[in-house]
């Protein structure tokens, strides 16, 4: 309902009103100039909310670069458990600075720093070492996590790592270069799969395309002297929602004047801190990853010659994603799924664990920044840890509901939610894309690009080193509009002298007009209108960006040029498909599993009926494993086993049940040989069941079934233990191949172009 008022006190109201939001709009962006400055002048330190100290710098490794690991200090009434994982946030180097993961409460460090966790970061400089390339930060990276893990030898597990947008895959390089450094790996937001996505949707990964390839990064590193500018990217990041970036952003900081501020400057320290590459990096970065997407391809390698396979990775991993995030699309984080597998059963057969949750509208960046994220997400991929290493190998998606539960039957201290992992299919992540024909065309891209990048170096970047000084460059740099933006309205002009002054006398009679203002109405809905025509042209843009890289890069002459086939059918069959030595490796591993039925302990015969009951019922929620953990934990002869060996129990059940659940249950007897290891068994089963109030069905007649199998089979009164089975035989030599390979420490010599 709007006011009540007459038309001229309304609009005298709104007139007063809309004066003093432009006093007071104008006073916060002086702020935020002063805030760029003064964090420039200290170094642009991490955005952290949270006391840190260092505890490596990676300057001082002898292969020196400009990241550092930080200790999170914890609050003294929430302290940290010694023994619980560490736990350890990678932010992304993409233009900006270090801190977003850790810029609020409500974030993964927050989270994680609630549940108990050892919280540790990885931040980095403003500059790089000079010749500093991606080889280096991977080694600095492995540098971290090895003392993390010296600093906490009581830890439960080895680290639970996190890596945000491009450092999402710059660790699961590094996990698949050094499977052993982590115990369970989150990616939120990162681009692994850089081509795929939805036709008429995701614009940025054409932009690579429109002039040729990566030679613009080089050109662009050529200009800062060697040194690649982050407000590149950030100008990339605004330039794809320019009705949020010049319209939405600064209205919503105006119209909400009054409680906008903190916010919108915390969040502007961070955006617009802008940090450097070497020419190195981000032409690596760009040819080998984005133009290039040679990681799910498999033509990744490290630089003593390993080939960089995701395959080899052992900790589970669990991707966040997001349909609203238009940098990073559920296709680019969840399509080298399909790129390494050709189904769930190879997954199984690799003992590889992937897990996947699909945010339904939240952005790029509200991924890892937004604190609804942070208290949903990530706060239940941190309590749900536990339960996530003990999934059986195979895919599945996180489904998070909100529950009405009485506090008691909660699992965790999260009270608000529900997390259930439910099995999936590669033809569930299929179903997320329209196909991918529209990869084709950067095949061709990628081999053009090559030829362009090698013409620009030797034709135009000799010239342009020649002339361009240090200082040519930093002037160049300092011109940027976002830099210039930010100068020209803090205390650095003295045009702004009087702002201060006159937004304190603004607030002291600050008199804002009602909500139901009828002219304030009138204005937001002319922004809405108006933010509406901006997204209209955004749209009609992004189609001609999408039509004019595929009418350059579908050309047949073009194709031909660069020897490219015309089907395009190994588009179709990426890397994985084409290596018939891992499939065939897979084939042997499945029979080495039937060989393995009759053989296990009495917990493996327990844990084998729980995963038939988990795949019976299509996956497991948090409730059901707290509540047979509770039950495992109250056993004597189950809780002596200790974490390793229950780890190593579960994940042979897992794979016994999911490739032959028939022999896998049948076979119980031979793992139960006395009636007293059979009754004992069963009273265990129906502990687990007896603390649940709502057991299915599939769990009901799934018990029934093993009870009618060890009942069928016992010898009464025979309660002496039968003798100890014999040692499992170790699998073949070509099955222990598909194993991990050992861990390796990365590379010492240096390289000038790696993506290790």
């Amino acid at each position: 309902m709007l006011s009540e008022m007459s038309p001229g006190h309304s609009w005298m109201a709104y007139w007063l009103d809309a004066t003093q939001r432009s006093i007071l709009t104008l006073d916060v962006l002086r702020q935020r100039g002063n805030q760029f400055v003064e964090h420039y002048q200290a170094g642009k330190p991490p955005v952290l909310v949270f006391e840190h100290e260092l505890v490596l710098d990676g300057k001082d490794l002898d292969r020196p670069s400009n990241y550092a690991l930080l200790r999170i200090l914890p609050e003294a009434e929430v302290p940290t458990d010694p023994k619980k994982r560490p736990f350890v946030v990678f932010d992304p180097r993409a233009g900006h600075g270090p801190g977003i993961g850790g810029s609020k409460e409500a974030s993964q460090v927050g989270v994680a720093l609630r549940a108990g966790h050892p919280v540790y970061f990885v931040a980095f400089r403003p500059e790089p070492v000079p010749g500093q390339t991606l080889a280096d930060v991977a080694y600095a990276e492995w540098c971290f996590l090895q003392k993390v893990q010296e600093l906490h030898p009581e830890a439960e597990a080895k680290p639970a790592i996190v890596g945000n947008c491009q450092a999402g895959w710059a660790i699961m390089i590094l996990a698949a270069y050094a499977p052993d450094q982590a115990s369970v790996i989150g990616v939120s937001g990162a681009p692994l799969s850089y081509w795929a996505g939805v036709e008429g949707k995701n614009p940025l990964r054409y932009l690579g395309g429109l002039l040729g390839g990566n030679w613009l990064s080089s050109l662009a590193s050529d200009l800062g002297a060697g040194t690649f500018d982050g407000v590149n990217l950030v100008s990339n990041f605004e330039n794809l929602n320019p009705a949020n970036t010049y319209l939405r952003k600064p209205y919503n900081l105006y119209s909400k004047i009054d409680t906008e501020a903190p916010r919108y400057l915390g969040f502007e320290r961070w955006w617009g801190g802008f940090f450097m590459l070497t020419q190195d990096e981000i032409e690596a970065i760009t040819s080998e990853l984005f133009v290039g997407n040679k990681l799910t391809q498999g033509k990744l390698v490290a630089p003593d010659g390993t080939r960089i396979d995701l395959r080899a990775i052992r900790a589970p991993i669990v991707v966040v994603c997001s349909h609203g995030d238009n940098i990073t699309p559920p296709q680019q984080a969840l399509n080298w799924i399909l790129d390494l597998y050709d189904s769930v059963d190879e997954i199984r057969a690799n003992e590889q664990t992937i897990i996947y949750t699909v945010h339904p509208s939240v952005g790029h960046l509200g991924i890892f920044v937004s604190a609804k994220v942070a208290l949903k997400e990530h706060a239940e991929f941190v309590d749900s840890l536990d339960l996530i290493e003990t999934l059986a190998p195979g895919l599945y998606e996180m489904v998070i509901t909100e529950t009405h539960l009485e506090d008691a039957e909660r699992p965790t201290a999260h009270q608000e939610y529900e997390v259930r992992f439910e099995a999936r299919t590669l033809n569930d992540i299929r179903a997320l894309d329209d196909g991918r024909e529209d990869e084709v065309p950067f095949r061709t891209l990628a081999k053009v690009s090559e030829t362009n990048q090698g013409l620009y170096r030797q034709l135009v970047s000799p010239w342009l080193r020649a002339v361009v000084t240090p200082q040519t460059a930093e002037a160049l740099r300092l011109m940027h509009p976002h830099r210039q933006s930010q100068l020209w309205l803090s205390d650095l002009n003295p045009w702004m002298a009087g702002v201060k002054w006159l937004a304190e006398q603004t607030r002291e009679s600050r008199a804002a007009a009602p909500a139901d203002n009828l002219w304030r109405a009138m204005e937001a809905a002319n922004v809405d209108q108006l933010e509406a025509a901006i997204e209209r042209w955004t749209d009609a843009r992004d189609r001609a960006v999408e039509q004019f890289f595929k009418a350059i890069w579908t050309q047949p002459f073009i194709r031909a040029l660069v020897g490219e086939e015309a089907s395009h059918a190994d588009v179709k069959k990426p890397r994985a498909r084409q290596d018939k030595a891992f499939h065939e490796l897979a084939a042997l591993k499945l029979a080495a599993f039937a060989n393995r039925q009759k053989e296990g302990s009495f917990a493996e015969a327990i844990l084998r009926v729980v995963y038939a009951a988990t795949k019976a019922t299509g996956g497991v929620d948090a409730r059901a494993f707290v509540a047979a953990r509770a039950v495992w934990q109250s056993h004597p002869r189950l809780a002596a086993l200790g974490r390793e060996r229950f780890l190593a129990e579960a994940k042979e059940a897992a794979l016994m049940v999911a490739f032959d659940e028939e022999r896998a249950l049948t076979t119980l007897p031979e793992l139960l040989p006395t009636f007293a290891d059979r009754e004992e068994a069963l009273t265990v089963l129906r502990q687990i069941i007896d603390r649940r109030a709502d057991v299915l069905p599939e769990v009901v007649a799934l018990m029934k079934r093993v009870e009618t199998i060890l009942e069928a089979q016992s010898v009464q009164g025979s309660d002496n233990p039968a003798p100890a089975p014999a040692p499992r035989p170790k699998p073949a030599a070509k099955v222990q191949e598909l194993r991990a390979p050992a861990p390796r420490r990365p590379a010492t010599h240096r390289t000038t172009k790696t993506t290790s």
